[in-house]
Order: structure tokens, then sequence, then C-alpha cells
């Protein structure tokens, strides 16, 4: 093994550099994995673009992740040389009421690799092992960094309760909004719709199996539930697009006494018709990253072929090639799913 790798660093906004740095050395309860692909997701362009506010610079970006296992540290067990993994990126403290009630999701002190701490672009990342998810031998290095956002969709699913039968509508169909329709089919809805402004978008979630994609430029949403639906309309709305449009429209448009679950981040603050949801007693829910028991599922139903994330892959780009991915995601905006970063190639 090399003694020392390169590490990506973004110094400021726009401003990638790439440093020669030493190899982690493996501390006990940690293993060394070899990084073979990272993804970028719209946080990471925020990043890029200056536009995150719990960033400072210099930071080491990546956190959706896959790599192969090549060094184990001491205490180590359930893990071996060889194996195919990814890595959970949250760092908890373990100690505030969310940790200690199991919703470390929400840690008061939560920090996310790639924003608040060391991220993973990098040739190699020690790593505490009990952070590992182990991918199947099968699965692409590909789909093992995409289990991430997937597992983003897996825990936003979940706050619909047993969906089993259920008509369903994701508004927004970008990435985890194309990932919460697969995984709400996934989990037993009797009908997807997903709307978008973006018909390239639509024929994504088309090709993915859902049953209407409707272009909200063309219809209201009440209508389009109307149409798909009947008079019942849907029986939960995800918003994964995250805007006073799109929220409002849930709002508006719901069944009455029905669930939205707000799954994307606003980007400032937000104007809704509180007075409408508390007429229609709606149930307004939100979801917030992921817990294990999300990167499990998500890692199932991509095994058991639940979740199609082939159609997402929009183009590959080197290591070194940073900045050309996110020039290519910046002009190729509406296209654009997923871009990932093949930090390793060789021997996959």
């Amino acid at each position: 093994m090399k003694k020392t790798m390169l590490q990506q660093e973004m110094t400021a906004p726009h401003v990638i550099k790439f440093n020669e740095v030493l190899v982690p050395e493996v501390r006990p309860g940690q293993v060394l994995v070899q990084i073979k692909r990272i993804g970028v997701c719209g946080s990471d362009i925020h990043v890029y673009h200056g536009q995150h506010q719990f960033v400072t610079y210099p930071v080491i970006q990546g956190h959706e992740v896959s790599g192969k296992i090549v060094e184990v540290g001491e205490g180590v067990s359930d893990y071996s040389v060889g194996q195919k993994v990814t890595i959970q990126p949250q760092v908890v403290c373990g100690e505030c009421y969310p940790c200690r009630h199991g919703k470390y999701n929400l840690c008061e002190k939560l920090k996310v690799m790639g924003f608040q701490t060391t991220g993973t672009a990098s040739e190699y990342f020690a790593v505490d092992a009990s952070k590992l998810k182990l991918l199947p031998e099968g699965m692409s290095y590909d789909f093992g960094a995409m289990i991430e956002p997937l597992a983003v969709a897996v825990h936003a699913a979940k706050h619909g309760g047993d969906l089993t039968g259920k008509d369903i509508v994701v508004l927004g169909a970008g990435p985890i909004g194309n990932l919460v329709a697969q995984t709400v089919k996934g989990m037993g809805a009797a009908h997807v719709m997903v709307t978008d402004v973006s018909d390239y978008r639509l024929e994504l979630a088309k090709r993915c199996g859902m049953d209407f994609c409707v272009n909200s430029r063309n219809i209201t949403l009440g209508d389009a539930m109307t149409d798909a639906f009947g008079s019942d309309k849907a029986d939960i709305i995800y918003d994964c697009a995250g805007n006073n449009i799109t929220m409002g429209q849930a709002i508006q448009y719901a069944r009455k006494g029905s669930k939205i679950v707000l799954v994307a981040v606003f980007s400032g603050m937000a104007t809704i018709d509180l007075a409408v949801l508390n007429d229609h007693e709606l149930d307004l829910d939100t979801s917030m990253m992921y817990r294990s028991e999300d990167y499990d599922d998500a890692i199932a139903m991509v095994n058991n072929k639940k979740i199609d994330l082939q159609p997402l892959v929009s183009n590959h780009f080197a290591f070194s090639e940073y900045p050309q991915a996110y020039k290519f995601i910046d002009d190729n905006r509406e296209t654009t799913m997923k871009v990932i970063i093949d930090v390793d190639p060789k021997n996959d």
C-alpha cells in the first residue's frame, strides 16, 4: 500500500486543490477503506458555491461513498480485508436526549463528514468500524455510493407508516424525489404519482416504474390527484422539492385529514398557509437524514431489485476532475441526477 495519498480540499467557494498527504494510520476499532466512488449531491453543490450556511472552509468533501476494506484495526472482528462497504457519515455525541433515545440523526451536536468534519474525498479513509455497512459482493461500487441518498428516501418513506395499498404523491422528481417514489412503491404503495416541471426527470420517473408522471406546469395538483386517484385524492404527499409553491400546493389540495411529509430542505424562510393546514387538520411531518436501519433497508431494497439506481447515474468523472464535475452539473442542471467521482476505477 502507498504511504501517501491524494486528498481533495475545497479551500474556498469554487476553489479545489489536491494535496498529497500521509495515508492515515488505523487506530483500534477502526478500518482503512480504499475509496472507490463518491457521489455528488445537492448539498455539495451548495458548498461549492458558498451557499451552505453550516460549512466553513477549508473542507474535505465526500459523504456518499463506497469502497473496499484494506486494513482492519485492533479489536475489529466483524469486518475483514477485501469486503465492500459504504460509510454512514454522521458523527454524533451519543449523550444528548435524541442520541439517548435512538434518534441520533437529530443529535444536538451532529456533524456530517464532508461538511462539519473531514469527508471521504481521498484515496484512503480511516473510519470507526461502527460506521460501516457491508455491501453485497455483487453490488457495484456505483450503487454502493448511492446507498446514502437512498437511506434518506427510506427514512422519509417510513414517516408515512404502513404504505400498503396507499395512493402516494411525490412532489419533485430530482434524485431524492425519484428515490422516495421508488421506495414507497417498493414498500407496497398501490399507486405513485410524481410531479415536476422537468419532462426529462418525469421520463426518468416513468422508467423507474411510477404510475403517474405529471408536469405541474400543465395542471393543478388538485386536478392531477383527482384524475389519478378519484375524489379521495392521495393518502400521503411527500414534498421533495421544498419551496413555497410545492408546499403551498400540498396544503391547498391535500385531502382533509391526510398527511404531508416534508423531505426537502427549504433554502429560506417558508411562507405557507397554516390556517388551511389547521382547518383541514392536515398532519405535517418532517424527515431528517437516516439511521442505521435505514441503510440496512436501502441495501436490501437494491439487492432485491425493488429500487433501480442505474437510470439516475448521469456521468462519471475521475478523482482529479472534481472541478469539471461541478461545472458539468452547473451546465446541465435539469438533466443531471447523480454524478459519480471515480476515485479508484481499477480492479472493481
